[in-house]
């Protein structure tokens, strides 16, 4: 009996029928060459079995799905991307609230405020400098809601004008050090950029690179 190659026919509809989709990737191209090949030269006397076949066109079903459902994610992703910045344009000029420790000195003292661990009992205000050396520290009083660093140093020379420092209140309780925070300052947005994760990143006069997370807007 004589037994046929698969037709031109045949081809074409599972050339068809397994023809990639828009967006599907290079890896859906190399499986469908590899699949087609494999229907189009298999052994008339011993064919692709049929329950074998089936497995590959599911492994074809799941790869097309996870392609499709990562070009989603992605597309998702850019979108929430691009409403953040457009939210975080907004606060461009805006005068608001931050919590940072590192601090630009302009020259006018630094007004803070912070949020104190529930078990301090005392609080120490420590300003180190670009080197990380302690310039300042001071014990602050706990019955004040705001306060000050004018610049004041150690050494009794105000602190240089115009560069970052590391400002933080180290917390300390009955057991001994319980950890630092970081004050909360108010300031100007001055610019916007994009953080690696896609997160907008805040610039302001006082506070250079902010989470966008972490501001609050002040009430005018």
């Amino acid at each position: 009996m004589e037994i046929a190659d698969i037709s031109a026919n045949q081809q074409s509809t599972i050339n068809s029928a397994l023809a990639p989709r828009g967006g599907s990737g290079e890896e859906f191209n190399n499986f469908l060459q590899l699949l087609t090949a494999q229907i189009s030269n298999q052994d008339p006397l011993s064919p692709l079995d049929s329950t074998q076949f089936v497995e590959q066109l599911a492994t074809f079903s799941t790869l097309e799905q996870q392609v499709r459902g990562n070009s989603s994610l992605e597309g998702i992703a850019q979108g929430i991307n691009e409403l953040q910045s457009l939210i975080a344009n907004q606060w461009l000029g805006q005068t608001v609230s931050v919590e940072s420790s590192n601090l630009t000195f302009s020259g006018d003292p630094i007004e803070f405020s912070f949020s104190g661990i529930e078990d301090a009992t005392r609080s120490v205000l420590t300003v180190r400098d670009s080197e990380q050396r302690v310039i300042w520290s001071e014990t602050l009083d706990e019955s004040q809601e705001a306060h000050l660093w004018n610049g004041q140093t150690a050494s009794g020379t105000p602190a240089p004008q115009g560069e970052l420092y590391h400002i933080s209140i180290d917390q300390i309780g009955a057991s001994g050090f319980l950890g630092s925070v970081a004050p909360r300052v108010q300031t100007t947005v001055t610019n916007i950029a994009t953080g690696a994760d896609g997160t907008p990143i805040l610039g302001t006069t006082m506070a250079p690179e902010v989470n966008l997370n972490s501001v609050r807007r002040v009430s005018e």
